[in-house]
Protein backbone atom coordinates (compact mmCIF):
# COMPACT_ATOMS: atom_id res chain seq x y z
CA UNK A 1 0.00 0.00 0.00
CA UNK A 2 2.92 2.17 0.68
CA UNK A 3 4.17 1.99 -2.70
CA UNK A 4 1.21 2.48 -4.42
CA UNK A 5 0.79 5.76 -2.22
CA UNK A 6 4.11 6.78 -3.63
CA UNK A 7 3.46 5.49 -7.11
CA UNK A 8 -0.31 7.67 -7.09
CA UNK A 9 1.88 11.04 -5.51
CA UNK A 10 4.85 10.50 -8.49
CA UNK A 11 2.18 10.09 -11.02
CA UNK A 12 0.49 12.91 -9.65
CA UNK A 13 3.82 14.84 -9.99
CA UNK A 14 3.59 13.71 -13.82
CA UNK A 15 0.54 15.11 -14.14
CA UNK A 16 1.01 18.34 -12.66
CA UNK A 17 4.15 19.10 -14.71
CA UNK A 18 2.89 18.13 -17.91
CA UNK A 19 0.35 20.71 -17.50
CA UNK A 20 0.03 23.79 -19.96
CA UNK A 21 0.19 27.25 -18.24
CA UNK A 22 -1.59 29.93 -20.15
CA UNK A 23 -0.76 33.17 -20.00
CA UNK A 24 -3.09 35.99 -20.96
CA UNK A 25 -1.73 39.47 -22.52
CA UNK A 26 -3.17 42.45 -23.88
CA UNK A 27 -2.33 43.39 -26.64
CA UNK A 28 -2.70 47.28 -27.81
CA UNK A 29 -1.51 48.25 -31.55
CA UNK A 30 -1.84 51.24 -33.80
CA UNK A 31 -1.69 49.18 -37.35
CA UNK A 32 -3.07 51.95 -39.13
CA UNK A 33 0.37 54.37 -40.14
CA UNK A 34 -2.16 57.27 -41.08
CA UNK A 35 -4.33 57.21 -38.22
CA UNK A 36 -2.38 56.32 -34.88
CA UNK A 37 -5.81 57.65 -32.73
CA UNK A 38 -7.25 53.93 -34.10
CA UNK A 39 -6.21 51.60 -31.53
CA UNK A 40 -7.01 48.22 -31.42
CA UNK A 41 -7.00 46.33 -28.13
CA UNK A 42 -7.07 42.51 -27.75
CA UNK A 43 -6.48 39.80 -25.27
CA UNK A 44 -3.81 37.04 -26.49
CA UNK A 45 -2.45 33.35 -25.09
CA UNK A 46 1.33 32.22 -24.16
CA UNK A 47 0.73 28.96 -23.56
CA UNK A 48 3.54 27.49 -22.33
CA UNK A 49 4.42 23.49 -21.52
CA UNK A 50 7.94 22.03 -21.16
CA UNK A 51 8.40 21.62 -24.52
CA UNK A 52 7.11 24.28 -26.06
CA UNK A 53 4.89 27.45 -26.30
CA UNK A 54 2.87 28.64 -28.50
CA UNK A 55 1.41 33.00 -28.54
CA UNK A 56 -1.81 33.49 -30.49
CA UNK A 57 -4.88 35.25 -30.67
CA UNK A 58 -8.15 34.52 -28.44
CA UNK A 59 -10.19 35.55 -31.18
CA UNK A 60 -9.20 33.03 -33.72
CA UNK A 61 -9.71 30.09 -31.30
CA UNK A 62 -13.08 31.30 -30.54
CA UNK A 63 -13.90 31.90 -34.53
CA UNK A 64 -12.58 28.87 -35.17
CA UNK A 65 -15.02 27.44 -32.76
CA UNK A 66 -17.35 28.95 -34.89
CA UNK A 67 -16.47 28.05 -37.88
CA UNK A 68 -16.25 23.85 -36.46
CA UNK A 69 -19.73 23.93 -34.96
CA UNK A 70 -21.00 25.26 -38.44
CA UNK A 71 -19.24 22.55 -40.53
CA UNK A 72 -20.22 19.96 -37.90
CA UNK A 73 -23.68 21.01 -38.45
CA UNK A 74 -23.19 20.89 -42.47
CA UNK A 75 -23.51 24.25 -42.46
CA UNK A 76 -27.07 24.80 -42.07
CA UNK A 77 -26.99 27.15 -39.84
CA UNK A 78 -24.68 30.03 -41.51
CA UNK A 79 -22.49 32.27 -40.14
CA UNK A 80 -23.47 34.42 -37.57
CA UNK A 81 -21.83 37.77 -39.30
CA UNK A 82 -22.35 39.82 -36.47
CA UNK A 83 -20.72 36.99 -34.32
CA UNK A 84 -17.73 36.79 -36.61
CA UNK A 85 -17.60 40.52 -36.74
CA UNK A 86 -17.24 40.73 -33.02
CA UNK A 87 -14.40 37.86 -33.18
CA UNK A 88 -11.86 40.00 -35.74
CA UNK A 89 -8.32 39.62 -35.12
CA UNK A 90 -5.39 42.17 -35.85
CA UNK A 91 -3.14 39.23 -34.71
CA UNK A 92 -3.31 36.60 -37.66
CA UNK A 93 -0.54 35.27 -36.85
CA UNK A 94 0.77 32.34 -34.50
CA UNK A 95 4.69 32.08 -33.22
CA UNK A 96 5.59 28.68 -31.34
CA UNK A 97 9.00 28.08 -29.97
CA UNK A 98 10.37 24.76 -29.45
CA UNK A 99 12.46 24.83 -26.01
CA UNK A 100 14.18 21.84 -27.13
CA UNK A 101 15.62 22.74 -30.47
CA UNK A 102 15.96 26.60 -29.01
CA UNK A 103 13.64 27.30 -32.74
CA UNK A 104 10.92 30.15 -32.94
CA UNK A 105 8.42 29.44 -35.66
CA UNK A 106 6.14 31.71 -37.20
CA UNK A 107 2.82 31.51 -38.91
CA UNK A 108 0.59 33.35 -40.83
CA UNK A 109 -2.11 33.01 -43.47
CA UNK A 110 -1.34 34.42 -46.73
CA UNK A 111 -4.35 34.34 -49.68
CA UNK A 112 -5.07 30.67 -49.55
CA UNK A 113 -2.57 29.21 -47.53
CA UNK A 114 -0.50 29.48 -44.89
CA UNK A 115 3.38 29.88 -44.44
CA UNK A 116 5.24 29.01 -41.88
CA UNK A 117 9.45 30.22 -41.57
CA UNK A 118 12.39 30.29 -38.86
CA UNK A 119 13.01 33.05 -37.43
CA UNK A 120 16.81 33.92 -37.84
CA UNK A 121 17.34 36.77 -36.22
CA UNK A 122 18.44 36.27 -32.62
CA UNK A 123 17.44 38.54 -29.84
CA UNK A 124 20.16 40.62 -28.41
CA UNK A 125 18.76 41.75 -24.91
CA UNK A 126 20.78 44.31 -22.66
CA UNK A 127 19.65 43.64 -19.30
CA UNK A 128 19.52 47.02 -16.82
CA UNK A 129 19.68 46.94 -12.96
CA UNK A 130 16.67 49.45 -13.15
CA UNK A 131 13.57 47.09 -11.14
CA UNK A 132 10.16 48.22 -10.47
CA UNK A 133 6.90 45.93 -9.60
CA UNK A 134 3.89 45.60 -11.95
CA UNK A 135 0.65 44.06 -10.49
CA UNK A 136 2.14 41.36 -8.26
CA UNK A 137 5.46 40.04 -9.92
CA UNK A 138 9.03 42.29 -9.00
CA UNK A 139 10.25 42.91 -12.71
CA UNK A 140 14.00 43.84 -14.25
CA UNK A 141 14.26 46.40 -17.37
CA UNK A 142 15.89 44.61 -20.36
CA UNK A 143 15.55 46.46 -23.64
CA UNK A 144 16.71 45.40 -27.11
CA UNK A 145 16.24 46.33 -30.96
CA UNK A 146 14.28 44.08 -33.89
CA UNK A 147 12.46 43.83 -36.56
CA UNK A 148 12.78 48.00 -36.77
CA UNK A 149 11.84 48.76 -33.97
CA UNK A 150 13.38 49.69 -30.06
CA UNK A 151 11.78 47.02 -27.34
CA UNK A 152 11.81 47.55 -23.49
CA UNK A 153 10.55 44.37 -21.57
CA UNK A 154 9.87 43.99 -17.87
CA UNK A 155 10.73 40.36 -17.10
CA UNK A 156 10.11 38.81 -13.64
CA UNK A 157 11.91 35.54 -11.98
CA UNK A 158 8.83 34.73 -9.57
CA UNK A 159 7.66 32.63 -12.55
CA UNK A 160 9.80 29.65 -13.66
CA UNK A 161 9.54 30.46 -17.10
CA UNK A 162 12.05 32.25 -19.43
CA UNK A 163 9.41 32.82 -22.34
CA UNK A 164 7.34 36.01 -22.90
CA UNK A 165 4.55 36.90 -25.89
CA UNK A 166 5.61 37.37 -29.54
CA UNK A 167 8.69 36.13 -30.60
CA UNK A 168 10.52 37.45 -27.29
CA UNK A 169 12.40 34.99 -24.97
CA UNK A 170 15.96 34.43 -24.14
CA UNK A 171 15.90 36.58 -20.81
CA UNK A 172 15.97 34.88 -17.46
CA UNK A 173 12.67 35.01 -16.66
CA UNK A 174 8.79 35.41 -18.16
CA UNK A 175 7.93 39.24 -19.92
CA UNK A 176 4.92 40.62 -18.26
CA UNK A 177 5.27 43.93 -20.22
CA UNK A 178 6.60 44.81 -23.56
CA UNK A 179 6.68 47.91 -25.44
CA UNK A 180 8.39 49.29 -28.22
CA UNK A 181 9.84 53.38 -28.12
CA UNK A 182 6.94 54.72 -30.47
CA UNK A 183 4.05 53.70 -28.38
CA UNK A 184 2.66 51.68 -31.35
CA UNK A 185 2.50 48.24 -29.59
CA UNK A 186 2.31 46.69 -25.99
CA UNK A 187 1.79 43.70 -24.72
CA UNK A 188 0.77 43.48 -20.85
CA UNK A 189 0.32 40.09 -18.76
CA UNK A 190 -3.39 39.96 -17.56
CA UNK A 191 -3.66 36.86 -15.39
CA UNK A 192 -2.64 32.87 -15.69
CA UNK A 193 -4.29 30.07 -15.37
CA UNK A 194 -3.64 26.10 -16.16
CA UNK A 195 -5.31 24.26 -19.02
CA UNK A 196 -4.86 20.47 -20.02
CA UNK A 197 -3.58 20.69 -23.10
CA UNK A 198 -2.42 23.08 -26.26
CA UNK A 199 -5.38 23.78 -28.89
CA UNK A 200 -6.07 22.44 -31.75
CA UNK A 201 -5.49 25.28 -34.47
CA UNK A 202 -7.66 24.89 -37.62
CA UNK A 203 -5.25 25.41 -41.03
CA UNK A 204 -6.90 26.28 -44.20
CA UNK A 205 -4.87 25.63 -48.01
CA UNK A 206 -1.51 24.45 -48.05
CA UNK A 207 1.36 24.47 -45.48
CA UNK A 208 4.35 25.94 -46.87
CA UNK A 209 7.42 26.18 -45.22
CA UNK A 210 9.95 29.07 -46.54
CA UNK A 211 12.82 30.98 -45.55
CA UNK A 212 11.83 34.68 -43.56
CA UNK A 213 13.22 36.81 -46.53
CA UNK A 214 11.02 34.79 -48.99
CA UNK A 215 8.09 35.06 -46.46
CA UNK A 216 8.26 39.02 -46.62
CA UNK A 217 8.81 38.48 -50.73
CA UNK A 218 5.47 36.50 -50.80
CA UNK A 219 3.62 39.14 -48.44
CA UNK A 220 4.76 42.29 -50.49
CA UNK A 221 3.49 39.95 -53.63
CA UNK A 222 -0.27 39.50 -51.63
CA UNK A 223 -0.26 43.33 -50.69
CA UNK A 224 0.54 44.69 -53.92
CA UNK A 225 -1.70 42.56 -55.93
CA UNK A 226 -3.42 40.28 -53.73
CA UNK A 227 -5.90 38.56 -56.12
CA UNK A 228 -3.01 37.88 -58.90
CA UNK A 229 -1.08 36.08 -55.95
CA UNK A 230 -4.23 33.60 -55.12
CA UNK A 231 -4.66 33.16 -58.09
CA UNK A 232 -1.22 32.00 -58.41
CA UNK A 233 -1.64 30.07 -55.80
CA UNK A 234 -1.95 25.71 -55.77
CA UNK A 235 -5.33 24.96 -56.88
CA UNK A 236 -6.89 28.80 -57.46
CA UNK A 237 -10.22 29.90 -56.50
CA UNK A 238 -11.48 31.63 -53.49
CA UNK A 239 -10.80 30.13 -49.77
CA UNK A 240 -13.32 28.92 -47.18
CA UNK A 241 -12.25 31.59 -44.65
CA UNK A 242 -12.61 34.38 -47.61
CA UNK A 243 -15.88 33.48 -47.89
CA UNK A 244 -17.26 34.41 -44.42
CA UNK A 245 -19.41 37.12 -43.68
CA UNK A 246 -19.96 37.37 -47.86
CA UNK A 247 -23.55 37.43 -47.58
CA UNK A 248 -26.13 36.31 -49.91
CA UNK A 249 -24.91 32.94 -50.94
CA UNK A 250 -25.99 31.79 -54.52
CA UNK A 251 -26.86 34.63 -55.70
CA UNK A 252 -23.44 36.13 -56.39
CA UNK A 253 -21.60 35.51 -59.45
CA UNK A 254 -18.13 34.92 -59.09
CA UNK A 255 -16.80 38.18 -60.48
CA UNK A 256 -18.21 40.02 -57.95
CA UNK A 257 -17.44 38.10 -55.27
CA UNK A 258 -13.53 38.52 -56.52
CA UNK A 259 -14.21 42.41 -56.73
CA UNK A 260 -15.13 42.72 -53.09
CA UNK A 261 -13.22 40.30 -52.11
CA UNK A 262 -9.99 41.96 -53.65
CA UNK A 263 -11.65 45.58 -52.49
CA UNK A 264 -11.55 44.02 -48.62
CA UNK A 265 -8.02 42.76 -48.92
CA UNK A 266 -6.67 46.08 -49.87
CA UNK A 267 -8.59 48.44 -47.18
CA UNK A 268 -7.13 45.84 -44.58
CA UNK A 269 -4.14 46.37 -46.10
CA UNK A 270 -4.15 50.30 -45.80
CA UNK A 271 -5.73 49.57 -42.24
CA UNK A 272 -2.32 47.64 -41.38
CA UNK A 273 0.43 49.86 -42.93
CA UNK A 274 1.81 49.67 -39.38
CA UNK A 275 2.90 46.74 -39.31
CA UNK A 276 4.59 45.50 -35.56
CA UNK A 277 8.06 44.28 -37.64
CA UNK A 278 9.10 47.52 -39.71
CA UNK A 279 11.83 45.40 -41.50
Amino acid sequence: MKKLGILAVALLAQVTFAQTNRFVYQVTMKPDASNKSDIKTENAYLDISPEKSMFYSENRIKRDSVMQANRQSGGARGFNRDQMESLRTNINYSIEKDKKNQKTLYKDRLGRDQYSYEEDRPLDWKILPETTKIGEYKVQKAETDFGGRKWTAWFTTDLPYQDGPYKFSGLPGLVVKAEDSSGDYSFDLMKNYKISDFPEMTTFGNIIKVKRTDYVKQQEKFKTDPMSFMNSQRGGGISAPMRIGGGGGGNQNSGDMRKRMEERVKEETKKNSNPIELK
